[in-house]
């Protein structure tokens, strides 16, 4: 089940976060996370499977580029190859696509997750090395709204 956030699910989505670190996060991106949540919880969602949070996605609109952002992606690995990172980014694109404002969609994300994104019609734009921390690349990813 994908859901609002609560402010209740935030030390387990932290404590999940920390299970993807430092493999997918660099451990400085806890407080960013931390950060995000409590400016933008009313756009991130928390994904539940048998009522136990596996994990959470948000997304939000930039206005200053018309694009619509999908953020902040992860999972309990215990969770992985179960299509729930399929079904959160169908749910966030799919209102994405239905605001007026949003002309494209972007994802950044790393060396590790960019080929995900490939399967929805991500295309990487930028690319830069250590980005996020050592060992994680950013790939910036554009698609537009068809």
């Amino acid at each position: 089940m994908i859901r609002a956030y609560n402010q209740i699910d935030k030390e387990k989505l932290l404590e999940i976060f920390k299970l993807n670190t430092p493999k997918y996060f660099d451990k400085k991106e806890t407080e960013d996370f931390k950060k995000y949540l409590e400016q933008n919880g009313e756009t991130y969602l928390t994904i539940e499977e048998n009522n136990e949070i596996v994990g959470g996605t948000g997304y939000y609109v930039n206005e200053s580029d018309k694009s619509g952002r999908i953020t902040w992606i992860f999972f309990d690995p215990n969770y992985s190859g179960k299509g729930l990172g399929r079904k959160a980014v169908e749910h966030c694109l799919k209102l994405l696509s239905n605001d007026k404002r949003v002309e494209k969609f972007i994802v950044t994300t790393s060396q590790f997750a960019y080929s995900f994104f490939e399967k929805f019609g991500y295309r990487t734009i930028r690319i830069e090395k250590g980005y996020w921390g050592k060992g994680l690349d950013l790939y910036e990813m554009e698609m537009p709204n068809k």
